[in-house]
């Protein structure tokens, strides 16, 4: 790398943190620009793959996200009458790839801000422009103007840095479906994981630390439809005579604390880079979570980027990294958003066909599925 290089990174979600801290363990200096007065989320959980843990490995944090979270030990699809369609070998899961772990984002982006040091991420502070210099690159925010060897856009979806620098870019597009999230408090039962599917609806259960579940619905709506009623009451009009252990669950979630969020992924770009700046995670490649790769896929994007700038000057290790990130990003969003159509299917004749064909594949099957995604390993 050459001399100490500085990093500005905007957005300080999971991808973002974790590209800082990729890049502070190479020696850059790095500044970390969130527009929140807060870093985290909180109200929902997390899956990590196992592609996703040997990234978080690679960033030195992997034991500590696993003591943090449980081994998902059983999972599967059900039918809207409770019975299995499907269930993960998860042994052989394991066995294969590693485990898949379920934590609390807010546990998770604990972890990450813990590791980085103190006053590398600047809270509050929204960053308006960027400028795309030959040598550095100008970042324009609130209180000011400052200037870095790399860019990294790491600022979501609705990301400035993606608007500034690919203006043409075609933006977020609705999936078709809205989702629910939620965390449940003690649970008197210790629940499956599982996504159980209906006509135009899914309900899924991830068991947490401490006996919680996190709690996701799904369901085909208006894009921006909201429930005057309360989206709480909304989740329970439409999953409370689901099958065991829904209703039960449900009867432990704190109505205030029910997040509502319509589904969005974006159109493929053409490259992830435009000269010193780097797109990454959601900025880059936003995907509907039915693969629960979303996450994983910006952890990914930060050990990757740093490994590339470890071995090349900026311009060289940028495409690079767009070559080893844009192919497999844009295969796997794809294939998120077909998951996610045939899930949400309502034609009854269309969701018995497709209940069937899950209920005579073999779990073989699902496993190869997988194997692109989860097989990935950090560069060298």
């Amino acid at each position: 790398m050459g001399k100490s290089e500085n990093a500005i990174v905007v957005g300080g979600g999971i991808g973002g943190l974790a590209a800082a801290i990729a890049l502070t363990r190479r020696g850059w200096r790095v500044e970390v620009l969130e527009r929140a007065a807060e870093v985290g989320e909180s109200g929902s959980g997390i899956s990590l793959w196992a592609n996703g843990l040997r990234a978080l490995d690679a960033l030195g944090v992997g034991d500590a996200v696993r003591g943090a979270g449980v081994v998902e030990i059983e999972g599967g699809i059900r039918d809207r009458a409770g019975r299995w369609l499907s269930k993960t070998d998860t042994g052989e899961l394991e066995r294969r790839y590693g485990p898949l772990v379920a934590v609390r984002r807010t546990d998770l982006f604990s972890i990450l801000a813990g590791a980085l040091p103190d006053g590398v991420v600047r809270s509050g502070v929204a960053v308006t422009g960027i400028g795309n210099l030959e040598d550095t690159v100008e970042v324009t925010h609130i209180t000011g103007v400052c200037e870095a060897d790399l860019v990294v856009g790491a600022d979501g979806i609705r990301s400035v840095v993606r608007e500034a620098l690919w203006p043409d870019a075609r933006g977020p597009r609705y999936a078709g479906y809205t989702a629910w999230r939620m965390i449940t408090g003690p649970l008197d039962f210790a629940p499956s994981g599982s996504e159980t599917w209906g006509r135009g609806e899914r309900f899924g259960v991830v068991p947490l630390p401490d006996g919680c579940a996190y709690l996701f619905g799904v369901a085909d709506a208006p894009e921006g439809r909201r429930y005057p009623g309360g989206e709480f009451d909304e989740v329970r009009r439409r999953f409370g005579g689901w099958p065991a252990p829904i209703p039960a669950a449900l009867a432990r979630v704190d109505p205030a604390t029910v997040l509502h969020h319509d589904i969005y992924d974006l159109p493929s770009l053409t490259s992830l880079v435009r000269g010193r700046v780097a797109l990454l995670g959601d900025a880059a490649h936003a995907m509907t979570p039915n693969l629960g790769q979303g996450a994983n896929q910006a952890l990914e994007d930060a050990v990757t980027l740093a490994a590339v700038l470890e071995r090349h000057p900026v311009p060289e290790a940028l495409n690079a990294y767009d070559r080893l990130r844009r192919g497999r990003t844009t295969a796997i969003a794809r294939r998120s958003r077909v998951i996610g159509a045939v899930a949400q299917w309502s034609h009854p004749a269309a969701t018995a066909l497709r209940d069937t064909m899950i209920r005579l594949s073999p779990s073989s099957a699902m496993l190869r599925g997988l194997d692109p995604v989860l097989s990935w390993e950090p560069p060298e």
